[in-house]
């Protein structure tokens, strides 16, 4: 039934995708389709906001419109359908596939002995896989470790990437526009759960749809109520370190 009563308004033109409302929508009422924000239907938003604070562009406001009723027995529904889904994507470890074998690399003397002209061809991974949905959360590599999260596009801008940033430490690349962003809460929040996580730092790219991942991997720390030291880190499109940050989340 449509009554006349608050809901969420987008405006599209303000809106660049990033994604950030997504993440404080707790009734998954918005998602991302074609690059903009949408109410995927009036009934799943309650109409109560809680998303207008985390629009870095001002897209968001609560108007008053003839819509449908909040339906939280409907928001249930969607919620358990959206997270079978989910499960049902999940890639299996299972299956043979080498890119889901976990395999941990070690750092042999020759390559600590590399001549000073050959440092620049040496790799810093010391783990397989890397992509965020195929890393387990007890993962051997992951425990005690000191963790990296990667916007997938930063290792090819940022030229020396494997020198600054990946050295020494476990690394889960991804991308906060094109992958699921509860999925990524969850799988962070359970990894923060089980693996003892030293630090983490977030290396991102400036464009407006990277600037999701530090709020999923923040999130995934409040899911598992821990408290972990984080540094975020953002690249320019042209390779460069344009902003650092250190805090504890």
């Amino acid at each position: 039934m449509k009554i006349i009563r608050k809901i969420i308004e987008i405006n599209e033109e303000r809106c660049d995708g990033c994604g950030q409302c997504v993440l404080a929508c707790a009734e998954g009422a918005i998602e991302i389709i074609d690059g903009k924000a949408k109410i995927v239907k009036d009934s799943y938003c309650d109409g109560l906001g809680a998303c207008l604070g985390e629009c870095p562009q001002g897209a968001l406001k609560i108007i008053e419109r003839e819509a449908e009723d909040f339906d939280p027995e409907a928001v249930e529904h969607y919620l358990a359908q959206k997270e079978k889904q989910q499960q049902a994507a999940k890639p299996s470890l299972a299956c043979g596939c080498p890119s889901s074998q976990i395999q941990t690399f070690n750092v042999s003397c020759q390559d600590v002995n590399r001549p000073r002209f050959q440092e620049e061809t040496s790799s810093a991974l010391s783990h397989w896989p890397v992509q965020v949905r195929l890393v387990p959360p007890t993962a051997p590599f992951l425990q005690g470790a000191d963790l990296l999260v990667v916007a997938d596009c930063t290792p090819v801008a940022y030229p020396n990437f494997h020198r600054d940033f990946l050295q020494g430490k476990a690394v889960m690349l991804g991308c906060p526009k094109f992958d699921n962003a509860e999925e990524y809460i969850k799988r962070f929040a359970e990894i923060f759960r089980v693996a003892n996580i030293q630090s983490v730092t977030v290396v991102e790219m400036e464009v407006p749809c990277c600037s999701a991942l530090p709020a999923i991997v923040r999130k995934g720390m409040e899911a598992a109520g821990k408290e972990i030291p984080i540094k975020e880190v953002v690249i320019s499109v042209r390779g460069e370190i344009l902003h650092k940050e250190q805090k504890v989340a």
